[in-house]
């Protein structure tokens, strides 16, 4: 890909909707899981004794379907991101690439 194509796909109002909108739903899921881990650290510094609280008789505490919820939410965000993609960001780069090669 030359430059002056670069810059015709650059300038191409599609392509540059096409940046904003995965940029928005990037950062937004960047900043779920940012809250979510911060959340998780700040427990385990500040509240150490509800993480250790064990669940109903068994030996499984608080903490750990915490971390568990943390890692799943994760997999789900990552789910999301891959789903939105294939539906609505790939098609759009492809359409904007094929565009271009013609």
């Amino acid at each position: 890909m030359d430059t002056a194509e670069w810059a015709r796909i650059a300038a191409d109002p599609r392509y540059v909707a096409l940046v904003r909108r995965r940029r928005r739903f990037t950062w937004g899921l960047t900043g779920v899981m940012l809250a979510a881990y911060l959340g998780f650290i700040l427990l385990i510094a500040f509240d150490k004794a509800l993480l250790a609280r064990p669940i109903g008789q068994g030996v499984t505490s608080v903490g750990i379907v915490v971390g568990f919820g943390v890692i799943l939410l994760a997999i789900v965000l990552t789910g999301l991101y891959v789903r939105r993609a294939a539906r609505e960001f790939d098609p759009l780069s492809e359409a904007l690439r094929s565009e271009s090669r013609a």
